[in-house]
């Protein structure tokens, strides 16, 4: 009698079991449809972008570094970027690239500093931006890394 008590019961954990990896698995494969891209996924500038990239200026570009709450070390860039042509922006991205003593490439990371869920950049407008990185090598020059734009998306 014992026997198929604990037999039943393994028979009502399978059902549980399955369920439950199958909801894990439409979890997974729902946050893997709905995250955004990567910029790094994202065309290179197009002809049209190419020709527009003289409209927008970047301005009050600043370095500085902060500490967070594990002791490490983070580098935020801020600064404005504006549009000085005609069309509305739905992002843009740029390349910030850190270079060492030697001006040898240490890191190269393209970041968003315009996106369409944060209202894009109108025709004439200019928009704060603030970068942060605690991922800079520690071979590092500690110089303002090298900002460029990579991607327009109207």
């Amino acid at each position: 009698m014992a026997t198929s008590t604990v037999k039943n019961r393994s028979r009502s954990v399978v059902p549980a079991v399955i369920i439950a990896s199958l909801a894990m698995a439409g979890g997974a494969l729902f946050w893997y449809l709905e995250r955004e891209p990567e910029p790094s996924q994202t065309p290179l500038l197009t002809a049209e972008a190419k020709e527009y990239v003289r409209n927008l200026g970047l301005s009050d570009v600043e370095m500085s570094r902060t500490g967070n709450y594990v002791g490490q070390d983070i580098i935020e860039i801020t600064g404005k970027i504006a549009n000085n042509g005609g069309r509305q922006l739905q992002q843009v991205e740029i390349n910030c690239v850190f270079y060492d003593a030697y001006s040898q490439l240490v890191l190269r990371e393209r970041v968003a500093i315009v996106r369409a869920r944060d209202g894009g950049l109108a025709p004439g407008a200019t928009k704060n931006f603030r970068l942060a990185f605690d991922n800079i090598p520690a071979s590092w020059n500690q110089n303002m890394p090298q900002l460029v734009i990579a991607n327009i998306q109207f």
